[in-house]
């Protein structure tokens, strides 16, 4: 993905944590600011230490990434989004992390 669609820095991870307007299931917590005037989603992802060591961590970020990929094209434009997976997760195939974040993003209604 792009870095035009990613979100970077502390101070723009901070706006989206203060707007307090989040979403979870069991497997990620996703924080939304909505951002009428941007043209395309930015996305921001998190993956703590409880997790596992960097490999594990690095790992989950690379499914995460590719299952919002494949979702590009159904996620809403016109917001900033924070996924934060929660222990667990590292056990999960490609398959049940796309799952689950199709599901989280369907409960926070980014996805169209």
């Amino acid at each position: 993905m792009k870095k035009s669609y990613r979100v970077k820095k502390e101070k723009d991870f901070q706006k989206v944590f203060q707007h307090k307007q989040s979403c979870a299931n069991r497997r990620f917590i996703v924080y939304v600011l909505e951002k009428p005037e941007q043209k395309h989603f930015r996305v921001g992802i998190s993956v703590g230490k409880k997790i596992g060591n960097a490999v594990n961590r690095n790992a989950v970020k690379r499914k995460v990434r590719t299952s919002i990929y494949q979702l590009k094209n159904s996620i809403e434009p016109t917001c900033d989004f924070i996924i934060i997976a929660r222990p667990g997760v590292e056990a999960l195939t490609s398959e049940e992390i796309h799952r689950n974040v199709t599901h989280v993003l369907k409960l926070a209604k980014i996805l169209k």
